[in-house]
């Protein structure tokens, strides 16, 4: 299974063995109605795939991923990482920057890394150049997230790791995988997703309403958009298009009270509990997302 080189909250790599299993067979087209870092979307075996995802930035860098040859990517990557001066352990070693393995490299790229932010923050052009600089950005912030402010500025901190020999075999791994497969890309709401073919798989990973991930701040996903998911969902099965919805019905001392009430009503969806913790998430208590019960809810 291929690993996505974006680490965005709630990604479903870990859960893949035990989702992948309970989608139906023969599948035409996979919609990935909130793909993230697109964990789920290429890894699913189907005819063709649609990559959506309301967050235009992720949409962007996967699509640059897509369109342009693997070689020229890894090379502009270099190119930015050599002009800003930022650190290259996978070249050098930790030694070469007066770090180490444990503290990582954030102390070394702070600086340069600040450079690299204002520039970024500066651009008025929007292609597949201002999306590898973003990507740059992602790999030696912290945790390698993504996150911008309500004035529309990249806002994180420097992490303490590079474009190490890991990241770099999950940006070759992802980019081979998607010239291999017919993706095509979107970013629109939900619920202007028209799906009508029978034959068409719609998988559902929406921002979880009881936790505290990034999605939820600067009044993002909430009670009123979660119940008009329900109802886009329920308005699939009336179609007699499949769907998995991932959720969490409970987390940490809190109930999703609109999912429990939609699953009490729909008696015919199928409520499959999954073993998780989400190790790698911002929100997680001691590491582990503890209390949490996460589902994977079917209409077949």
């Amino acid at each position: 299974m291929i690993q996505s080189p974006l680490n965005y909250i709630g990604g479903k790599f870990k859960l893949l063995p035990q989702i992948l299993p309970l989608f139906p067979n023969n599948i035409h087209t996979f919609v990935d109605l909130f793909c993230g870092g697109a964990n789920v979307g290429i890894n699913v075996n189907c005819k063709s795939v649609i990559l959506n995802d309301i967050n235009q930035y992720i949409i962007g860098i996967i699509k640059t991923f897509k369109e342009l040859e693997k070689k020229e990517i890894f090379e502009n990557i270099n190119n930015i990482i050599s002009k800003f001066n930022l650190s290259d352990v996978s070249k050098n070693g930790y030694d070469f920057y007066g770090c180490n393995s444990s503290n990582g490299v954030g102390q070394y790229n702070k600086n340069a890394f600040l450079k690299l932010k204002k520039y970024f923050n500066q651009l008025q052009i929007i292609n597949n150049q201002y999306y590898i600089i973003l990507y740059v950005l992602i790999v030696y912030s912290f945790n390698n997230q993504i996150r911008f402010n309500k004035k529309g500025e990249f806002n994180l901190p420097v992490g303490k790791r590079d474009f190490n020999t890991k990241m770099q075999k999950k940006l070759n791994d992802f980019i081979d995988r998607l010239k291999q497969i017919d993706c095509k890309f979107s970013s629109f709401d939900f619920c202007n997703i028209n799906i009508t073919d029978k034959n068409d798989f719609v998988y559902v990973d929406p921002p979880y309403l009881i936790t505290c991930a990034t999605y939820n701040e600067q009044g993002g996903w909430n009670e009123i958009i979660e119940k008009s998911l329900y109802n886009y969902l329920d308005s699939l099965n009336l179609q007699g298009i499949k769907f998995a919805l991932s959720n969490v019905l409970s987390s940490k001392g809190k109930i999703n009270y609109i999912l429990r009430d939609w699953l009490d009503k729909n008696h015919q969806f199928t409520c499959h509990h999954l073993n998780y913790n989400y190790s790698n998430s911002n929100y997680q208590t001691s590491g582990r997302l503890l209390g949490s019960d996460e589902v994977l809810i079917t209409n077949y």
